[in-house]
């Protein structure tokens, strides 16, 4: 696997570099042989940087496709913003699991890294790698974590029972089959070890009504959950995972299921705080969750979807709609 905590900013290539040393090159190859395969990996490492520029978003170039989200700054603030709207919703936890002291932790689709270099900290013991389709994480991380570019749908590199922890947050849509996945998690971990994953809704909806049909929001959500079944990838993990994760033979399966507002207009003051950073959160993502699936699928043009945004846009300015995500939160333990 090709290593790099770049950033957006000072984007060293280290990619080619790392590869020559995890391979041992057969001492029959050739000379010719050893440019041609130096020159593959030097390749290889600056492909993972250029990426696909499409309706003023930029997309991931390494598997390009493979993940419908953009990879830019905008798109690196929203991922940062919910994680601090995760922290208030979870009372500054980073996990549920009843975990003593991790030694070897995985952050599948890491994103920015925040979450993996926050676990880091709060473990320095901890060897923790975050892996992800974009090099976007923070450049400045703590000593026990590191970041590596890969593909979880893949086959992995990693040695089966070797994680003492594995973490997902925000893997919907992006991943067409899920028993199989949980599958490579469970073989993946040692015995004993846990698995967690945190998902959200892409449906916003209101108890009170304030949502009613026909609304932005509910026009957004189906044309959202829509798109997750045409490209073979579900939005709607979040309602799926527990089966799915008991079905794959974990054991010790406990799920919590959360409300995560969309504004401030809960009476609770921590909801009411969350709601703040979600409502941010949804303005920095909006354009970046809906561009290419609405291009792409539907064949509208770039300002068809501004304008369809901009009406979703004035439903998070309304104070009278108190709309809510739905997010579940699932952990489980690899029988010992």
């Amino acid at each position: 696997m090709a290593t790099t905590s770049a950033g957006e900013g000072d984007r060293e290539v280290p990619i080619a570099e790392n590869l020559e040393n995890q391979h041992e090159l057969d001492a029959s190859y050739d000379g010719d042989t050893y440019d041609f395969i130096r020159g593959e990996t030097q390749t290889i490492g600056s492909s993972i940087y250029a990426f696909r520029n499409e309706n003023g978003r930029s997309y991931h170039a390494y598997k390009e496709g493979q993940y419908w989200g953009p990879n830019d700054q905008q798109q690196s603030e929203q991922l940062d913003i919910a994680h601090q709207a995760y922290l208030i919703l979870f009372d500054n936890k980073l996990f549920f699991a009843p975990l003593t002291d991790p030694k070897r932790v995985l952050d599948l689709g890491t994103g920015t890294g925040t979450w993996a270099c926050d676990f880091a900290d709060e473990f320095p013991n901890a060897q923790v790698i975050g892996t992800d389709l974009s090099p976007i994480q923070h450049q400045a991380v703590p000593p026990n974590c590191q970041f590596e570019i890969d593909d979880a749908t893949d086959e992995w590199t990693f040695e089966k029972d070797s994680f003492d922890y594995i973490h997902v947050r925000g893997f919907y849509g992006s991943i067409a089959d899920w028993p199989e996945f949980y599958k490579k998690v469970l073989a993946h971990l040692k015995p004993g070890g846990y698995f967690e994953q945190v998902e959200y809704s892409v449906t916003w909806i209101a108890d009170d009504g304030s949502v009613p049909e026909g609304h932005a929001f509910e026009r957004w959500s189906k044309l959202f959950v829509e798109a997750g079944e045409k490209i073979g990838r579900t939005f709607r993990i979040l309602d799926l995972q527990t089966d799915f994760i008991k079905e794959a033979g974990f054991t010790n399966v406990t799920e919590r299921k959360f409300k995560m507002p969309v504004g401030p207009w809960s009476s609770d003051p921590k909801l009411k705080s969350v709601g703040r950073y979600h409502l941010l959160e949804c303005y920095e993502g909006i354009e970046g969750w809906s561009m290419a699936l609405l291009t792409r699928l539907y064949g509208w043009s770039f300002e068809q979807v501004q304008e369809f945004l901009d009406e979703v846009r004035q439903g998070f300015k309304d104070r009278s709609v108190h709309a809510y995500t739905s997010v579940t939160v699932t952990w489980a333990q690899k029988p010992s």
